[in-house]
């Protein structure tokens, strides 16, 4: 498993502890009246009990310029409050950083509290605890009360243990009078069981005496092992509500707003159709793995009443063969087949009286049958969430490198035209000949080096001596997206440093991240677009990449295939739930999942980028800051690697 971005694990402990911050800072007061009629602190309160945490800071920040000595330390820390909840912790660190700790009094405890949030920030629950725990035993206003209580409950949830955390924040609401405050403390509960680890949670709810403890952990175990979606979710909560009636949390619940219908609708018996023989046998194998994986992982939640039955569509006789052996064995949903070929002869040759889900993709001219569903790793959406990646980056003028066949012009359609339906512009493009180890040529020609020799050769002649000179790109460009394979983007991002271009990001697709155990150093500082299962699994799955690892050593690198059968089950029973209709997204192994009109499922990447040799999670992008930097080291020139054949999306191609 790649280890965490810093970024993306502090961002997640920030949004945390600054909602708990925010909760425990309005959780003894309520502000009443009109708004427009307030002014100065009054308005500052208005705005941060609305949630406008930002311009709540920014109030708090000009009064605080205004005044002197304690009352503007007051003010700031305030501020710092309200960037902490807003997630803009630069801003607030600064505003801390101008502060002398006091001596004693309210401030002091302000100051402590603050502190401690940090600490949280930066994942050390263990420094957040030792300011804490002697502010707890002191005797403390209402409101200070609060704000300590909330950040100790925080601090044991990021260090696992959740009984604790949840006993302090159900002693913290007996605190509570309101009904808004009580609720603000139940959804802080809630909001932090769901970063809880499945298995923690699970065996403190065996352990938990107390049925309002165990309840709550319960229903955390719940959400953290299956992401909140999906069958063993759905029927999850349904055996919770009888478990625990009247338990307070069962206003979240209903919250959720899960229709008893589509809580059991998911059908007995699956069939899944696969080449499990020939030259794809080892990608249907993958899948097969994936999908056997979630159906064992949810059937908790099914009653065992459901089947899931294998064909090999090359015993079979074929696709058509094996769908009509599947119907007529009682299947209830068929999933597959994978090859292109496949997928069309299924779709040509025969109605789809059971609902169907390929693995693959129909050719774009080819009308999907009613009941036929289409699930693909399609480079396509990958190509489109460069797109996306980049313009909230900040970036809108591209160049474009893709190699000279069928799969680099897909990729770059993709993003040309996604890139510019947001508003970017595509300023040139070039394609390579894979299999050559010199791009010189046309990286020169992409990045207008040859221009710039050109100028120098005339302006030489006209003066009639040797000049100083050093060749320059073009400079209206603001990144490259790249289409490339690891063996040609190791060699490519080498030769665009020295052709004067290293300073641009890079962004690509998962292919040019191959997991084939060498060092990617040659290749620091690209960013690519790739499942979640390879870049950051979620809770629910992180366990299962390193599982299946272990269990089938020579499918490694076809890791994003295992994926792709974990969310196949997944996929089943919500499109099976919806019946032809609009399908909620699915926080899959991966993507993020949506449906469109024309049922193909479209995927919504995680994004990582090569440091130190290897492939590191990104977060997700922020409103502020200029570009990823380019990371890289100085690497030997390596010659191209020979194709395998192996690649993971060739076989889906045939």
């Amino acid at each position: 498993m790649n280890r965490r971005h810093p970024a993306r694990t502090g961002s997640s402990l920030a949004s945390i502890a600054a909602l708990l911050i925010a909760v425990a800072m309005l959780g003894g007061c309520e502000t009443t009246g009109g708004f427009a009629s307030l002014s100065g602190e009054a308005r500052a309160d208005r705005l941060a009990l609305e949630g406008e945490h930002t311009d709540a800071a920014r109030t708090y920040i000009g009064l605080a310029s205004e005044a002197i000595g304690v009352e503007r330390d007051r003010l700031t820390m305030l501020a710092v409050e309200q960037w902490l909840y807003a997630g803009d912790i630069e801003r607030a660190r600064t505003a801390f950083g101008t502060i002398n700790r006091p001596t004693g009094g309210e401030l002091a405890w302000l100051w402590v509290t603050t502190t401690a949030s940090f600490a949280l920030y930066d994942g050390d629950a263990d420094r957040a605890l030792g300011l804490l725990e002697p502010l707890s035993r002191q005797p403390l206003p209402l409101n200070h009360r609060l704000r300590v209580e909330a950040l100790r409950a925080d601090a044991w949830f990021q260090k696992g243990d959740s009984m604790r955390a949840v006993e302090l924040m159900l002693q913290r609401e007996n605190w509570l009078d309101g009904r808004r405050e009580i609720e603000a403390n139940r959804e802080r509960l809630w909001l932090g069981l769901r970063t809880g680890n499945p298995q923690e949670l699970r065996a403190a709810a065996e352990l938990a005496l107390d049925p309002i403890v165990r309840g709550w952990l319960s229903l955390g175990s719940l959400a953290a092992s299956t992401g909140g979606q999906g069958i063993g979710w759905s029927n999850g909560i349904v055996r919770w509500r009888d478990q625990y009636p009247n338990h307070p949390a069962f206003a979240i619940v209903e919250d959720l707003q899960l229709p008893d219908l589509v809580l059991t609708s998911y059908p007995r018996q699956i069939a899944l159709i696969l080449p499990l023989s020939g030259n794809a046998a080892s990608a249907g194998s993958a899948i097969q793995h994936g999908f056997l994986g979630a159906y064992f992982a949810s059937a908790g939640g099914l009653d065992d009443r459901q089947t899931v039955r294998v064909y090999d569509v090359n015993a079979e006789g074929g696709a058509s063969a094996a769908y009509a052996a599947a119907v007529q064995d009682g299947a209830e949903f068929v999933v597959g087949p994978l090859l292109r070929r496949d997928v069309n002869e299924l779709a040509n040759d025969i109605l789809v009286p059971v609902p169907v889900l390929t693995l693959n993709y129909l050719p774009d001219d080819t009308l999907a049958p009613p009941g036929l569903y289409q699930f693909a790793l399609a480079p396509e959406d990958e190509a489109v969430s460069a797109a996306e990646r980049a313009i909230a980056d900040g970036h809108l003028r591209a160049l474009a490198l893709v190699p000279n066949n069928r799969w680099g012009r897909r990729v770059f359609e993709s993003f040309a035209t996604h890139f510019e339906a947001l508003g970017g512009t595509v300023l040139d493009y070039r394609s390579y000949t894979t299999g050559n180890p010199d791009f010189s040529n046309t990286i020169e020609d992409l990045m207008a080096l040859s221009g710039s020799v050109n100028r120098y050769q005339r302006l030489r002649a006209n003066i009639g001596g040797p000049l100083q000179f050093d060749p320059r790109r073009r400079q209206d460009a603001e990144f490259i997206f790249l289409g490339a394979d690891a063996a040609s983007g190791r060699l490519l991002k080498s030769q665009l440093k020295f052709h004067y271009s290293g300073d641009l990001p890079v962004y690509s697709t998962s292919s040019i991240y191959s997991m084939d155990g060498r060092s990617d150093s040659d290749l620091n500082g690209i960013m690519f677009a790739d499942t979640p299962w390879i870049i950051q699994p979620q809770p629910w799955i992180a366990e299962m990449p390193d599982m299946f690892a272990e269990y089938w050593p020579e499918q490694r690198r076809l890791g994003r295939l295992h994926a792709m059968g974990y969310d196949a089950y997944h996929l089943v029973g919500s499109l099976f739930a919806v019946r032809g209709g609009r399908m909620d997204e699915v926080d899959g192994a991966t993507g993020t999942l949506y449906l469109d009109y024309d049922g193909q499922v479209h995927r919504r990447l995680a994004w990582a980028q090569f440091q130190g040799g290897a492939a590191v999670a990104l977060p997700e992008p922020e409103p502020i800051g200029g570009p990823i930097q380019d990371m890289s080291e100085q690497g030997e020139l390596l010659p191209p690697e020979e194709a395998s054949g192996e690649t993971w999306f060739e076989p889906l191609e045939d």
